[in-house]
């Protein structure tokens, strides 16, 4: 059957059978025990009369069994043969050098320099061989790489090239000393290309990009196993303590065998990881870009993790520069050195500069455009915070009475005028902890620190008085008032939530009633007994599968191409119709029905993954998981068994989470993210923007995307503040190597303007509405049949 593993940047594909699996595990269990005997030769006996016992033939048989892994690995890939044809010649030639090498040793008379000479051709060989097959592992990702991160991989590079230069330069200066000769050649070429391939594997793991593919750490192991031999033979030969035997040896053996166990790994996906079935590529094979972040290994690192690698060079760096001063070192020790600081000054001014960009992001998605007030976003980040002091509080919500008449008759021009004044006259009735924030439109809201029922009916009066006395508008004296809702924490609520919901009834009675202000009284909730029958209905419905999926699909901004779509569940309820998640999911919350729901949806979402899976369209599907769910700590490994089940890789599934479910509880939220993403499941935070901390967290959960809330991109249009909003967010995310989706792209001009800002993926209506399963196969069978008809126009 046909098996599919992403590795090293592009998707591998071999063809297995369980017979050959189990050929594959019992070859590399014999490659080690090999590598291990030989090792325990080498350090267990003494090397004077190694070549001449019969261990010599541990060498022999350790330098041969990573050449035949190598060769039957590149027979076993179906794609992306190049990168393993690459490192399996790099293997060929060092082993090929070794018999040089030996033979050198034999009584050959004339032939013992010839002999030498080809023996340290084919080491040298091995150099160039291993740097193409690093650049065709990364070559498909290079693209995707931001001004940050490709300074962080310069950063990491040249601070290992300078510590290894430093180590080398004895080694360097002898053989500089030499007289031209292919030796003396080798001798320089072997340090200096030793330094190359370390910096280009630190450059590489700087980088969450670049790396990619469980097996990568195979291969980072085998190359700096081998380029440690080099070194320390290397110096073992400058002070006269090398002969052949001895201990070192082992490095270039183990690195041998790790590499062929890297092209083994990446032919031969693990059984766990088998997942693909008849949605993979067949006999063909192809290779994909790699620039996903679900094969990331280090999209899952936090943000400490990610910055160790350069932060550790630019120490590095600065250590070689002191040893320096007092010691000496060459020129070229100290030009790598004095690079990797000029490299990590640069990548400091840009950080400084995304700093900065980052607090004028969170100062424009947090203010309003019109009053310059702090806005909706500005009230969910700081009320919570201030709720949880305890004591006693108030929400006051204002709505202007006869707004629309102003809008109506005078334009919206004076509207806007008028709500100017009206917020400056509600902050002057304030006190300096009191908050006061335009949620849109004429609607206010009022925050009072302790404050009861008596302090917040005085405040409601004082504004009412405020807003009563004539506004001067276009030479118009108009007179304006408000309807004032209240609702009191802890007396109504001890979340924003709650108090939103009470204060806004308590504010719809006030402007009933025209009574000017309303503290909520449970009256106010005339809709108990429905929400009674309506959650007995919700419990049946999750049993009699009354709840269905439509799938709303993101459309890549570069291309076209639709590579998911977001699931979203619907209520097929038998006497109200098609029922939206509006209607009933805070039901769901408040009844403690979230997980059952959840695991119901999920069943939905995957079984109609399998069936597209099956037809050859893999299509990832995108859940949302509530906040909820960070109480479920068995949710990953039942995933992991509902994908098994399905036969599904875990690139068919992503989840989608808000900023309230990574700071309810940082811990457990981790916790979780990270088992999902262990598996594979990419992370994408929905609605960026809206919740408290919009920008903490994007370096401290492994997150692979962000969405774009529509909130942002609605007014994109015409309005400059908002433009440059969703402008700096998607320079932002791709800074951090994260990918952009804007919601809400209802018309042409805005998904225009977002793929000239580089967003990665739209999803609106102006792509398509949330459908049904049947009538998205429709649309996409369209939508390929209008392509290949331009095609062939």
């Amino acid at each position: 059957m046909a098996r599919r593993t992403s590795t090293h940047g592009v998707t591998v594909t071999a063809v297995m059978t369980p017979r050959r699996h189990g050929l594959d595990r019992w070859m590399l269990w014999a490659l080690w025990l090999i590598i291990a005997a030989h090792v325990a030769s080498l350090v267990l006996r003494a090397p004077a009369d190694y070549v001449s016992s019969p261990f010599i033939l541990l060498g022999v048989l350790a330098a041969a069994a990573p050449l035949i892994v190598c060769w039957v690995a590149v027979a076993r890939t179906r794609s992306n043969r190049l990168q393993a044809r690459l490192a399996a010649t790099a293997v060929t030639v060092f082993v090929i050098g070794n018999g040089f090498f030996a033979a050198a040793d034999l009584p050959a008379g004339d032939w013992v320099p010839v002999l030498a000479a080809l023996a340290q051709l084919c080491y040298l060989a091995f150099y160039p061989l291993m740097l193409a097959a690093l650049f065709t592992l990364v070559r498909h990702q290079l693209r995707s790489l931001s001004l940050a991160i490709a300074l962080d991989c310069v950063v990491g590079g040249l601070g290992a090239a300078a510590v290894v230069s430093a180590v080398l330069g004895p080694v360097l200066a002898v053989g500089a000393q030499g007289p031209p000769s292919i030796s003396t050649f080798v001798g320089i070429a072997s340090p200096v290309l030793d330094l190359v391939i370390v910096a280009a594997v630190v450059a590489i793991a700087a980088s969450p990009i670049l790396m990619a593919g469980q097996s990568w750490i195979l291969l980072v192991g085998g190359l700096l196993s081998f380029a440690a031999g080099d070194i320390l033979f290397a110096l073992g030969k400058l002070n006269g303590t090398y002969v052949v035997g001895h201990w070192l040896d082992a490095g270039w053996s183990i690195g041998l065998a790790l590499v062929a166990t890297w092209l083994r790994t990446a032919a031969t996906p693990d059984t766990d990881d088998e997942g693909t079935g008849d949605g993979g590529t067949g006999d063909g094979g192809t290779a994909e870009s790699g620039t996903d972040a679900a094969d990331r290994p280090g999209a899952s690192a936090s943000g400490s993790g990610v910055l160790a690698v350069p932060v550790v060079a630019t120490i590095a760096g600065l250590a070689v520069l002191l040893v320096s001063s007092r010691h000496g070192e060459s020129q070229v020790t100290v030009g790598l050195a004095a690079a990797t600081l000029v490299a990590s000054s640069a990548r400091t001014v840009i950080a400084f500069r995304e700093l900065g960009r980052m607090g004028d992001l969170a100062m424009l998605a947090r203010s309003d455009d019109l009053t310059g007030l702090p806005n909706r976003r500005a009230l969910y980040a700081e009320v919570p915070a201030r709720l949880a002091l305890g004591g006693r509080n108030a929400l006051l919500l204002l709505d202007l009475d006869r707004f629309k008449e102003v809008n109506d008759s005078l334009g919206h021009d004076v509207g806007d005028v008028l709500l100017v004044q009206v917020g400056l006259r509600i902050g002057a009735q304030l006190g300096a902890d009191d908050l006061l924030v335009r949620l849109g439109g004429d609607e206010f809201a009022i925050f009072l620190r302790d404050s009861g029922r008596e302090e917040a009916e005085v405040v409601a009066m004082k504004v009412q008085s405020a807003l009563a006395a004539p506004h001067t508008l276009e030479g118009i004296s108009l007179q304006s008032s408000a309807s004032i809702g209240i609702a009191l924490s802890p007396e109504h609520g001890e979340s924003l939530g709650i108090l939103m919901r009470k204060a806004d009834m308590a504010m719809y009675r006030a402007k009933v009633r025209r009574g000017g202000h309303r503290v909520y009284h449970p009256v106010d909730d005339s809709h108990g007994d429905t929400r009674l029958r309506t959650l007995e209905e919700l419990r049946a419905a999750l049993v009699a599968n009354q709840l269905v999926l439509h799938y709303q699909p993101k459309v890549e901004l570069s291309g076209g191409e639709v590579r998911g779509v977001e699931a979203l569940v619907r209520w097929n309820h038998p006497k109200r119709g098609l029922l939206y998640p509006s209607e009933f999911l805070e039901l769901v919350e408040d009844a403690g029905l979230m997980q059952t729901l959840t695991e119901r949806v999920l069943e939905l979402a995957l079984d109609q993954a399998a069936v597209w899976h099956r037809r050859g369209e893999t299509l990832t599907i995108a859940v949302n998981l509530a906040a909820s769910s960070l109480l479920d700590s068995g949710l990953p490994e039942r995933v992991g068994a509902m994908l098994t089940a399905r036969d599904l890789p875990a690139t068919a599934l992503m989840f989608e989470i808000t900023e309230a479910f990574l700071l309810d509880d940082r811990g457990r939220a981790s916790d979780i993210l990270g088992r999902l993403r262990a598996r594979g499941i990419r992370i994408a935070v929905d609605d960026f923007g809206v919740g408290y901390s919009s920008l903490a967290y994007l370096r401290e959960f492994p997150i692979d995307e962000l969405k774009l809330d529509r909130s942002f991109v609605a007014p994109l249009n015409g309005d400059k503040r908002a433009a440059a909003v969703v402008s700096s967010s998607i320079h932002l995310a791709h800074s951090l190597g994260l990918r952009m989706v804007a919601e809400g792209v209802e018309d042409a001009e805005a998904y225009a303007q977002l793929a000239r800002f580089g967003c990665d993926q739209a999803q609106g209506y102006h792509v398509s509405p949330p459908v049904s399963a049947a009538v998205l196969d429709e649309w996409l069978a369209a939508r390929l049949t209008a392509d290949a008809g331009t095609v062939q126009a």
